[in-house]
């Protein structure tokens, strides 16, 4: 299933959706055309090891990294592994991040979105970790030397919101049937409650990163979303009294 928009408006202009959004590709640009791929993915991005030890690794394939780690958790965010990745992520935030901010207000969506990352930064280095723990010692520092790049655990934090907030919005979703492409209309809950389905499933059938796709950080920063939706609630809304 690929989502298309959503029926819902918004009142105010998503501007921290926008600068977010801004980020990522003015960060990617960085990326292709500046430092190259490899290099950008492991100078900034999460490495589990990293995280685990405070310290930087450097040798080998490792190069000095952007900011000290676990500070790595914040750069990743905004780093991407090729068009597909970024492509795809841009598109989920562009479709469903403006409505969460409209509801949560720019600060504590900024908020939210960030803690939603770190969350699933975090969720990802655990997985591995316990992972490489029943691995041999090389293998297992192979594994914890992985770097984690992308948007993708602090973008479904904002679906869980989504899902939360606006349970009754509907997704217009290409889905390919056979050989046939059709258009539906899908309820957001159902769209995002099988999004989440399918990471579920990959995660517990042991696939930690199956072609470079972190599962763990997808259910990691969708759970956050939903205990982090309850805690920052919606923005205030001043409503004028009726004129006479």
């Amino acid at each position: 299933m690929f989502p298309l928009k959503d029926d819902l408006p918004v009142h105010r202009t998503p501007v921290v959706t926008w600068v977010i959004l801004a980020a990522n590709v003015l960060a990617f640009l960085w990326q292709v055309g500046v430092v190259g791929l490899e290099y950008s993915v492991y100078a900034g991005g999460a490495i589990p090891y990293e995280i685990l030890r405070f310290r930087d690794l450097v040798g080998g394939r490792q190069v000095p990294d952007l900011v000290r780690p676990p500070l790595t958790v914040f750069t990743s965010m905004f780093l991407h592994g090729g068009w597909g990745h970024i492509f795809s992520n841009m598109l989920f935030l562009w479709i469903f991040g403006n409505n969460v901010e409209d509801a949560l207000g720019r600060g504590r969506f900024l908020f939210f979105y960030l803690a939603s990352g770190v969350a699933a930064a975090l969720a990802q280095t655990a997985a591995t970790a316990v992972q490489a723990g029943g691995l041999p010692p090389a293998e297992a520092r192979a594994a914890l030397a992985i770097p984690m790049v992308g948007a993708s655990g602090a973008i479904a934090g904002v679906l869980a919101a989504y899902m939360i907030l606006f349970p009754q919005a509907r997704i217009l979703t290409l889905v390919p049937i056979f050989i046939i492409i059709r258009l539906f209309y899908i309820p957001a809950r159902v769209f995002i409650g099988l999004w989440f389905l399918l990471q579920l499933l990959m995660a517990l059938g042991g696939v930690t990163g199956a072609g470079g796709v972190a599962f763990f950080a997808h259910i990691g920063g969708f759970v956050a979303g939903l205990v982090l939706v309850k805690i920052t609630g919606r923005r205030r809304v001043e409503r004028r009294p009726a004129e006479w």
